[in-house]
């Protein structure tokens, strides 16, 4: 790919004269009784940017696995560049010419840029591996696309804005035309995902073709030029960009109305808890919290941004328990939180958590839905008659949950792990939200979910604050940070800015304080 001398126009969907690119016919893929993928078609054009929506669930995934290589279709077949593509065979996408960037980046830590770029392309251990022109490709690239890097950089020592830039290169490097971005704003500051917008300009500029997985409405209004909307394996409708809203597009994707959640006003009430000074210890690799001081008060969703790995997961440890302060004060409910603080003492205080990471940390793939649900409290009058388990009363509470929360569920005894990620997040606020907490830990609540879910998570949220409990919302998502939260704070380096209410920061304040940059440490 040649070097940029100027940015070009965009080869959009009213181009009609572009070349295809990429091309699906009846593409249809099963697991047992369940269609992921149903006789989907599309083209991609020279220098298009389509953007791919559905709800979780909704065969996205499935789809650019078989894209990939890594999944075989039952039917159907994938061309690119007017050739078929071998199915099942990921080198062959690769020389065809696709690149992909996953939300989770791949990338070794303990090794360079350049080697991380080069890998797989050059041997590194004989003489014919040339550093020094890799060096220059490399160079020639990041000035093309404005994806300044240092080369010779530990990848363990970039930020996660420089990471994703690498993965990018990665893609360049092998002469990508064809480039897949899997919700690749997930963990970016506003900055850093205008800067990213503007290098997907150049890219298209030069005649790449983008297909853009997010579930935010408004990125995908911005960046696309195209939306295939994906429900339950079909596709559900094809729009341009130019003739739709943002409103159409995510009834399209839930089959009905959306309509956010109303955010009443409320009173707020005393504080639940009171954090005054308090440190943590470094564990692993996480930033430890900082002489912080907080307040999350009654009737009230208090909102945290920040850039993933900046001491969120050492707060989120604090309040349910699987960490104790290194100094400060910490109270909850008018209780010194002691040396004994743990899991069990946190619920047992009125604290109620939902968790980050709903796979690793929330759920145990393998074990039953009723065994997750009663997962925190099994031990519980509730569940236990003399020292044994009652397992009529934890069935019964499991189908409350999948009554109550909507549940797309076979039963009560199906693995958790063949649920969707929607309907996984539904069970854990079931269970996170009953019995009523006087505190909730929402820790990326929201994360991976279409608009549908989204919009149900929220609503219990507010309900919850509508009966008095008190909310920490940790999201990397600034949207829903300003949408949920009475009271904002941004976290950097393990150290909290001073509060703001409801619109009183802008977007680029706050993503400033997010980047590292002004006022950190004061009381909040």
């Amino acid at each position: 790919m040649p070097a940029l001398q100027e940015e070009k126009p965009t080869a959009n969907a009213q181009d009609e004269g572009a070349p295809v690119v990429l091309r699906l016919d009846g593409v249809t893929k099963r697991f047992g009784p369940l269609v992921a993928n149903d006789a989907i078609s599309f083209d991609l054009k020279r220098g298009e940017v389509i953007a791919l929506l559905g709800e979780n669930g909704a065969g996205k995934t499935t789809l650019m696995n078989i894209l990939f290589g890594h999944y075989v279709a039952d039917e159907g077949s994938v061309e690119a560049f007017g050739r078929a593509l071998p199915p099942g065979d990921p080198r062959a996408a690769l020389d065809a010419g696709i690149g992909m960037v996953h939300q989770h980046f791949t990338l070794a830590d303990n090794m360079s840029v350049l080697e991380n770029i080069a890998l797989g392309t050059q041997s590194f251990w004989k003489a014919r591996f040339d550093r020094a022109s890799a060096r220059r490709r490399i160079a020639e690239l990041s000035g093309a696309f404005g994806l300044a890097v240092d080369p010779e950089a530990m990848v363990a020592s970039l930020s996660v804005g420089e990471r994703q830039r690498v993965e990018i290169l990665k893609a360049l490097y092998r002469d990508a035309h064809v480039l897949i971005l899997d919700e690749p704003t997930a963990v970016l500051t506003p900055a850093e995902t205008d800067a990213l917008f503007h290098t997907l300009k150049l890219l298209v500029g030069q005649g790449l073709a983008i297909i853009f997985i997010s579930h935010k409405l408004n990125e995908v209004m911005a960046v696309s030029d195209r939306v295939l909307v994906l429900r339950s394996g079909r596709l559900a409708g094809e729009r341009i960009i130019a003739q739709t809203t943002r409103h159409e597009l995510a009834s399209l994707m839930v089959g009905q109305e959306v309509t956010p959640p109303p955010v009443p006003p409320v009173i707020t009430g005393p504080s639940l808890l009171v954090m005054e000074k308090v440190s943590t210890v470094r564990q692993a690799n996480a930033t430890p919290l900082d002489n912080i001081t907080l307040s999350l008060h009654s009737g009230e969703i208090t909102g945290l941004a920040g850039v993933s790995g900046n001491g969120q997961a050492a707060l989120a440890g604090l309040l349910s328990g699987t960490e104790v302060p290194l100094s400060g004060n910490y109270s909850v409910q008018g209780e010194p939180v002691g040396r004994d603080w743990s899991p069990a003492v946190a619920l047992a205080g009125g604290i109620a958590r939902i968790p980050e990471d709903r796979h690793a940390v929330g759920t145990i793939g393998d074990m039953s839905v009723t065994e997750n649900v009663i997962a925190e409290r099994y031990h519980t009058e509730r569940f236990s008659r003399a020292g044994f388990l009652d397992w009529a009363a934890a069935r019964k509470f499991a189908e409350e949950i999948i009554a109550d929360y909507d549940v797309k569920c076979p039963s009560p005894d199906a693995r958790i792990r063949l649920l969707s990620g929607g309907n996984m997040q539904k069970l854990i606020l079931g269970r996170a939200l009953d019995p009523e907490p006087v505190i909730i830990l929402a820790n990326q609540p929201t994360r991976g979910l279409d608009v549908g879910a989204v919009g149900y998570v929220h609503g219990k949220l507010l309900e919850a604050r509508s009966r008095g409990a008190a909310v920490l919302l940790i999201s990397e998502d600034l949207e829903e940070i300003l949408a949920l939260s009475d009271r904002i704070l941004v976290i950097s380096k393990g150290r909290l800015s001073t509060p703001s209410a409801r619109g009183e920061r802008s977007v680029h304040e706050l993503g400033q304080l997010m980047a590292g940059h002004g006022e950190e440490g004061r009381a909040a």
